[in-house]
């Protein structure tokens, strides 16, 4: 492996900053490098770490001089800057590739990945590893850069959110457990294809090995048609009972989790605090995880029982005057939004709308049919919204911002219904991010 003594960072957001910190602290001559305007938090942090940077441009003449290059996961492979790097013959690697070429030696990865659900497994795992009393850092794309867990004492296992964009310039990255939660698609603005989307996820266990454990939902198709490629151990995990019970993974059997491991060890775990065919499989793959990495049966179970959920994943925010209010925030895709509409019985005020993935909302038509009310929707993109739905609802309303969205919903709705906000789409058109959506939803509804 080459040795790295001058490294550029494209990107001055989180991911980007962190790379550069542990550049840094290696005593690595760093530069980072951002095309638009770096925030002031961040501007200031690198300001007081000592590390260059330039914003508004990317100084080509100065990148092509460097040992290799940190791409952060917003730049697309395509753009032509990375384009003439790669021409020039420099390594792009992702954040999470400079990460593993840096951990401690003896460490493990546990890296998670999937359309949806990845948050909620990686918190399930670091809360089950807390419990344990384990050194670990949980990071990624979760919200806290992965070169910033290397910063301080060394951890004995790390948890990674990641995302296909951070799995796209992973040429060594070899987590000891990847899981995936699902392929459905998403980010088909950034992909030409699901299959282009799947190679990407796929890369998680690219350069796994027979020492490795790969888990996987055995229910999900495109995961199915991709089995051959992997060399890792397989787990398989369903939310229903198999016809044929896998010798290692994890199913349901007459509501009971079961988790068997390599050794034929069966684990059988009968309550959960959060329900749902989405939570079961969270529970499952974090469950079993845990399991490999020798954590005790009775620190699972207890960590399972006792976790509520997340904030802005099918948040229950309360009830006023018979109406219950549910911030589903995070849901920024149809599938994640169909298992939203799914676990809900009552008649359903839905709000919807944001920046569009290329979304195919035809996935969402019965269940809209059977338990949708009303729609309100918000953002950028309404047209697609309105032609999917708004003949097959009793009311469709547009609306330009949260407070309205929460006001109109809670004039269509009645007592003993229930009010969703599950976007089904991105934020960036009226909000920061998932949260500050979710945010500014619970604000409203405190207003009503």
């Amino acid at each position: 492996m080459k040795e790295v003594f001058k490294l550029a960072i494209l990107g001055g957001g989180e991911s980007g900053v962190a790379s550069a910190l542990l550049a840094k602290k290696r005593n690595i001559n760093v530069f980072l490098s951002d095309a638009a305007v770096i925030n002031y938090s961040n501007k200031i942090e690198l300001i007081n770490s000592g590390i260059e940077f330039e914003e508004g441009n990317h100084s080509l003449d100065k990148l092509i001089y460097y040992d290799a290059v940190v791409k952060s996961p917003g730049i697309k492979s395509n753009t032509p800057i990375i384009k003439h790097l790669r021409e020039k013959g420099i390594p792009i690697w992702s954040d999470i590739e400079w990460f593993y070429r840096n951990k401690p030696l003896n460490s493990k990865i546990i890296a998670i990945t999937g359309t949806n659900g990845k948050t909620s497994v990686t918190t399930l795992i670091g809360k089950i590893l807390e419990n344990d009393d384990i050194k670990f850092r949980i990071g990624g794309n979760i919200g806290v850069g992965s070169g910033r867990l290397l910063l301080d004492n060394p951890a004995d296992i790390y948890v990674l959110e990641v995302s296909s964009f951070q799995l796209e310039d992973c040429p060594t990255f070899k987590p000891n457990i990847a899981i995936l939660t699902n392929i459905t698609a998403d980010h088909l603005d950034r992909y030409d294809s699901i299959e282009e989307y799947a190679e990407a996820k796929f890369h998680i266990t690219s350069n796994q090995n027979g020492d490795d454990s790969f888990l996987f939902y055995a229910e999900d198709e495109i995961i199915k048609s991709k089995l051959k490629s992997v060399k890792a151990n397989q787990y398989p995990i369903y939310t229903s009972t198999p016809d044929n019970k896998p010798s290692q993974g994890a199913f349901i059997e007459k509501s009971n989790l079961i988790l068997i491991t390599k050794n034929n060890e069966i684990m059988t775990i009968e309550d959960l605090a959060i329900q749902g065919k989405h939570n079961t499989y969270n529970a499952l793959a974090s469950g079993l995880s845990a399991r490999l990495l020798n954590v005790r049966s009775e620190m699972v179970r207890e960590s399972l029982a006792n976790f509520e959920g997340l904030e802005h994943r099918m948040e229950n925010i309360g009830t006023i005057h018979g109406i219950q209010f549910i911030n589903d925030s995070k849901a920024t895709n149809v599938n994640s939004t169909y298992y939203a509409l799914e676990s809900l019985t009552a008649n359903v005020i839905w709000i919807v709308g944001g920046v569009d993935k290329g979304n195919d909302y035809s996935e969402l038509f019965g269940l809209v049919e059977k338990r949708v009310k009303a729609i309100v929707a918000i953002g950028s993109d309404i047209t697609k919204i309105r032609n999917a739905f708004a003949e097959n609802v009793e009311h469709f309303a547009e609306v330009e911002n949260m407070e309205d969205a929460v006001k109109t919903s809670y004039q269509l709705a009645s007592k003993g219904e229930t009010i969703i906000l599950s976007p089904c789409c991105a934020s960036f058109d009226l909000f920061q991010n998932y949260q500050d959506r979710g945010n500014q939803f619970k604000s409203a509804v405190r207003k009503l």
